[in-house]
């Protein structure tokens, strides 16, 4: 669990989509796998230091990202793919991922080479 208040800065996106953002990012990271449930608006308010409609904003967007559903009183819930399905709606995240990926074949490939090389020199 994250601790402190990370604020939403002007980057021109609107503040709602910045904690949509996160929260799918913590999605994809299985954050609140252990409950399936997401924190309340009070505690987004709190973490992410802005107002009550954006909170219900940002859960409204994993709504329709089919990431969550809500339940009126009683708080917003994943939806049984949600991990998975938050990394094909988050491509900034999908992106640097595959860049992990592919520097870590790149690497792979690099020493696979050099022990080739070594075998035939032999």
């Amino acid at each position: 669990m994250r601790l402190g208040v990370q604020m939403v800065e002007w980057t021109g996106k609107f503040a709602y989509q910045q904690v949509a953002d996160d929260l799918r990012r913590r999605i994809a990271d299985e954050e609140f796998a252990d409950t399936g449930q997401l924190p309340s608006l009070a505690q987004l308010q709190k973490t992410y230091d802005v107002t009550v409609t954006v909170a219900r904003q940002a859960i409204r967007q994993l709504t329709t990202d089919g990431l969550a559903v809500s339940h009126q009183g009683k708080g917003a819930f994943l939806t049984p793919d949600a991990g998975r399905a938050a990394l094909s709606v988050d491509p900034v995240g999908t992106v640097v991922e595959l860049r992990e990926e592919v520097a870590q074949l790149r690497t792979e490939v690099g020493e696979l080479r050099h022990r080739v090389e070594t075998l035939e020199g032999s």
